[in-house]
């Protein structure tokens, strides 16, 4: 197989079998029963970013999603955040944002004036994040304030 049918085959199929953190249905589920506007902020290209998100089933949750290649910038470019904000129609200081990447999410955040809770991984060290909170689960936000 070539290079670019490899390529091809990765971006057409990867909806059909990409894995969810575990409890992300119900954390999902559970926030918005509580009436929160919940919004994706992701650096990738915007078809297959689309294609990953509907693949999870997660799309109608989201009130705003925002995928770095149809903005024009990338994470972590402060403006990419505050056009979040502005589209959930919440200020820095009553938002939060729940990211794995300690440079892209957690600090470009933080520069915002968000809160932030790092979802532990082995590609960091939770000091390099500086999150104000960090969970290892999803479930663990349902029950955040």
């Amino acid at each position: 197989m070539r290079l670019v049918e490899s390529l091809d085959d990765y971006v057409n199929e990867f909806q059909h079998c990409c894995v969810a953190f575990p409890n992300l249905d119900s954390m999902l589920n559970a926030l918005k029963a509580r009436g929160l506007r919940l919004g994706i902020i992701t650096n990738g290209f915007g078809e297959f970013q689309m294609k990953s998100i509907h693949g999870l089933g997660i799309s109608d949750y989201f009130d705003c999603i925002l995928v770095s290649e149809w903005e024009g910038m990338k994470k972590p470019d402060p403006e990419l955040f505050h056009w979040a904000l502005e589209a959930l129609d919440v200020t820095p200081e009553t938002a939060m944002l729940v990211g794995d990447h300690a440079l892209h999410d957690i600090q470009a955040a933080k520069r915002v004036g968000m809160r932030t809770v790092w979802k532990r991984n082995d590609r960091w060290e939770e000091s390099e994040a500086d999150a104000d909170d960090s969970i290892d689960d999803l479930s663990e936000l349902i029950v955040m304030r």
